[in-house]
Parts: C-alpha cells; structure tokens; sequence
C-alpha cells in the first residue's frame, strides 16, 4: 500500500514552461524647481493616472468565439460572460477574472488549444486551468494567481474539469464536471481555494481533489459527487472545511491521505451526507489496492473534525483493503504516519460495514456521542 503516487503528476504534465511575467516601467517625470512649474507637473501627472485608470468590462463570447483571446485580452477586474457550446481548453494566469457560463458547455476541441497550461507533447488537456508562475523543475510557486472566479459551466471529456494551481482566494461555484479521466475540480499548491455548489461526476480519480497545499485554507460547500474513485480527496493538504456536501456512489466518500508525500489533516467535515459509496474501484497504477464502502477514511491525517455528518450505506460491493462508515488508519507511507487527534463526534453513522473501523494505530483519536451500532474493534459506538 506504500506505492500509491496519486497526486499532481498529471497536472504537471499537462503544464508546460509556466508564465513569462511581463511589467511595464512608467516613464519618470522631472519636476522642476518653481513652484508653478512643480504644481502644473502634478497636474498633468494626475491626468495622466487617470487617463489610464480602465473601468472593469464585461466581454461577451457567443458559440464560435474564442473564450481564450477573449481571457487573454482580459484585464484585473474584468468579466467575460460565455454562452452556448465551445470545443476548447481555457488557461487563465491573470489576477482577477471572472468567467462566467450562461449555459455554456466545454468540450475537448480535436486538436487542443495551444496555451499555458497545454503542449502539443502532453497527453492531458484541463478544461478550465487557472495558472500561476511555477518553477516546474521544483514545484516552487513563484508568483500566484489571485481572485480568479470560473462558474457556471459544463465540462466534459478531459483530463481534469477545472484545474488550479499556484493560486490564492480561487473560487468554483455552481459547475458541472462529468466523465473527466482524472479530476473534476482540483487545486494543487493554492491558498484559499472555495469549490461551491457545483456537481462532480464519473471521474476517473476524484470529484473534487485538494493536493500538495500545506496552508490550503480550503472551503468546500455543498457540492454533490458521485460516481468517483473519490467523492472528495485530500491529500498532502492542511486546513479547510468540507460543510453540506452530498457524496454518494462512489468507491470511497471522502479521502485524507497523508504520507503522499507530506501530511495531511486539520479538516473540518460538518453537515454532510456520506452515503452508499458501494461503488468497487479494482487495483490499477495510481492505486496498488483495491477500494470499496468506504465513508470517510482518514490514512495517517491528524486533526481532523468529523461532526453533525450522516454517514450511511458505505457497505463494499467487492473486495477491499478497507471500508467503514469512518475509517482511521495509518498512512500509506513507508514509514507509515500513524493518524493523531482525530476527532469523531456527534455524527450519525449507521447501516455501513463497519459503522467505525480504527486500525489502533495513533494517539489521541476519539469517537464519542456517535449513533452508531457497529464497529473494530468493539465498543467505539458507545464511547460518550
């Protein structure tokens, strides 16, 4: 079980080169020694900042446009409204964008948009990306991507539906991703990420991911997913909360992982329904093992709350190395982090096999005030 090495190596992939950074330098103004001479100076110095201030603009882009001259033409502030059918794939690198579908539908073109995020040579085309400056020899984030906003799209057939990374205060809200090969929404290496109202499904990996984000601060809210290997992952990611979502039908609800390869944790599941995830996802490359009925499964996360939630009908459909309606265990690493502080409390957590499963492993984990009948070892449902 060490070997699994799901996380942003497709993102990579589908990445080439990064961002030039361009800055334009302002013209110095000598300002004389009179005073007249100084005061009109400054006059003309105001006029000219205000002659350049640009008002944000709303662009339209109909079926047959071009959604990416239109982000590229885009500055700060600016919202660019798309409507009808588009065979394209979209990078935005600027701050401050907002796009926006008015029904609007993405599809893979047949040959793919030559942009940041895409090269000819890369097999992984990503719908939607939004891109900071990444050194992709190191992964370090140079420079982020700030106040970006995508909603209101259906995305289908790519790699990932929507992907960020090296980003700050992103926001996902009210989109559908479905049949995608890897991710619905992800963000790998971003800050503040909000995925809100949207709908994920049948894909490949997981419906909504949060990877390799050590100050992720992310929020999940009410979101539906389905039909994944994971309804929701978090891997290699600390803080955030994950409120009202509804996940459903897949191999594993939701998924903390640490070990993969930095810790993972400090999450906060509250008010969601985790239910009939029966779906039975075989051992492949990206996972060693295979994977059944399982609600929430924490491998090596330390800190994380999981409260108010109800968690029913994770029973495994097939062979599984684990399942449970809330499963605590150890990492996948080598060594493996054995989980910590995990706190399950109040939740209802019935009709799953088993309703708590703890491999034993870890210090400071407590199950307490749940409704629940069944658990390994014994005794877990009548903690209080």
């Amino acid at each position: 079980m060490s070997g699994w090495t799901g996380g942003s190596r497709p993102f990579m992939g589908a990445i080439a080169g990064g961002i030039n950074m361009a800055r334009s330098l302002r013209p110095v103004v000598v300002l004389a020694a009179r005073p007249v001479v100084v005061l009109a100076a400054l006059l003309l110095l105001l006029a000219a900042e205000t002659g350049s201030a640009r008002a944000a603009t709303k662009v339209v882009v109909g079926p047959g446009d071009s959604i990416q001259a239109a982000v590229d033409a885009a500055r700060p502030g600016d919202t660019i409204l798309v409507k009808g059918r588009h065979r394209e794939n979209v990078a935005i690198t600027t701050d401050g964008i907002t796009l926006r579908g008015l029904g609007a539908v993405l599809a893979p073109a047949a040959t793919p948009t030559q942009n940041a995020c895409f090269e000819s040579t890369a097999p992984d085309v990503i719908g939607i990306c939004v891109l900071g400056q990444v050194d992709f020899n190191t992964g370090e984030v140079i420079h982020e991507v700030r106040d970006v906003t995508v909603s209101g799209f259906t995305i289908h057939g790519f790699t990932f539906g929507i992907g960020a990374l090296g980003t700050r205060d992103a926001t996902f809200k009210r989109n559908v991703t479905t049949g995608n090969s890897e991710y619905g929404i992800t963000a790998f290496s971003s800050t503040g990420t909000r995925m809100l109202f949207n709908r994920a499904s049948d894909s490949g990996e997981a419906g909504f991911y949060i990877g390799d984000s050590p100050d992720a601060n992310a929020t999940l809210i009410g979101n539906d997913s389905s039909g994944s290997l994971f309804g929701i992952l978090i891997r290699s990611a600390l803080h955030g909360n994950v409120t009202a979502n509804s996940i459903h039908g897949n191999c594993t609800g939701v998924g903390v992982l640490a070990d993969l390869p930095g810790p993972a944790g400090q999450f906060h599941l509250t008010g969601n329904s985790i239910r009939d995830n029966t779906r039975a996802c075989a051992p492949s490359e990206e996972l060693p093992f295979p994977l059944s009925g399982a609600g929430v499964a924490l491998w090596g996360a330390g800190g994380v709350k999981i409260d108010g939630n109800k968690i029913t009908g994770n029973v495994p459909s097939a062979d599984t190395d684990f399942s449970g309606g809330v499963v605590v265990a150890s990492g996948l690493g080598d060594p493996a982090t054995a989980p910590a502080g995990n706190r399950v409390q109040g939740n209802r957590i019935l009709h799953n096999a088993p309703d708590v499963f703890w491999d034993g492993t870890g210090s400071g984990n407590s199950f307490r005030g749940n409704a629940c009948r069944t658990s390994t070892p014994a005794g877990l449902c009548h903690r209080h």
